[in-house]
């Protein structure tokens, strides 16, 4: 590979149909996964936490240290940042008695923080640009953050405002929809969109994993949060071998 070519290629995929498509099953593994370690498990959130932490930290420091984009190794640091986005939403909401509420106003603020000096340090907080360890650890805080902000927004609307799963699952549908027209019928900021839909994702995921394993009696199918796990595992490296992955490049 030539210098040129290093210059251009990110260590993240290009944003394509395939890359949202594994993003929601990542997301929604990361709610049944997180599940199964904190509550079938009875490991509870704060030890689950401590787990996934530890996980999410490895992979990221092997992330940063690879030298290309790498599908299988991305793929895998999405889903830890995923299942320590539940448990740790989980924790902080429940635990520590925050509430749903309370989580998502203190994970927005904290996404919205790391966006800006991410902005303000780099000059860009486009995917394209994320060649370098700098910009590497901006971008896995920011994922991280909004994968925990999804999980917490995913609650609150099924459980506090009343939606239940299947509702709640149509309200992010909505919203996705609703970026898609925003980017083919306007100019706005592709940036921006991108992160809007990368935060939609994750409740939708959240709400769709919590539907696949919670008892019917709270509206779920009450299916094995094993089986859904491994269930969405295989179909996410089947997915990983059978589509496009390529590295996105600066400007795209």
């Amino acid at each position: 590979m030539n210098t040129d070519t290093k210059q251009v290629l990110s260590k993240v995929p290009a944003v394509t149909l395939g890359f949202w498509v594994i993003k929601i099953l990542a997301t929604t593994l990361g709610e049944t996964g997180g599940d199964a370690v904190s509550m079938s498990m009875n490991m509870g959130y704060l030890l689950g936490t401590g787990i996934f932490i530890a996980f999410f930290i490895i992979v990221v420091f092997a992330q940063i240290k690879a030298n290309r984009f790498h599908p299988f190794l991305y793929w895998v640091t999405i889903i830890a940042s995923t299942t320590l986005g539940t448990t740790l939403a989980d924790f902080v909401d429940r635990s520590l008695g925050i509430g749903y509420l309370g989580g998502s106003l203190i994970l927005i603020t904290l996404l919205a923080l790391t966006l800006f000096a991410w902005q303000r340090t780099l000059g860009s907080i486009h995917v394209g640009s994320v060649s370098e360890p700098k910009a590497e650890m901006f971008y896995w805080l920011t994922i991280m953050f909004s994968q925990t902000l999804g999980t917490a927004l995913g609650d609150w609307t099924a459980d506090t405002a009343g939606l239940g799963y299947v509702g709640a699952a149509y309200i992010f549908g909505a919203g996705l929809c609703l970026i898609i027209a925003i980017y083919y019928f306007t100019s706005m900021s592709r940036t921006l969109l991108f992160w809007l839909a990368f935060v939609l994702t994750r409740p939708l995921g959240a709400v769709v994993g919590d539907f696949l394993d919670k008892p019917v009696v709270h509206g779920g199918l009450a299916l094995s949060r094993y089986t859904a796990s491994g269930v969405l595992i295989l179909t996410i490296i089947f997915l990983v071998l059978m589509l496009p992955q390529n590295a996105a490049r600066k400007g795209h």
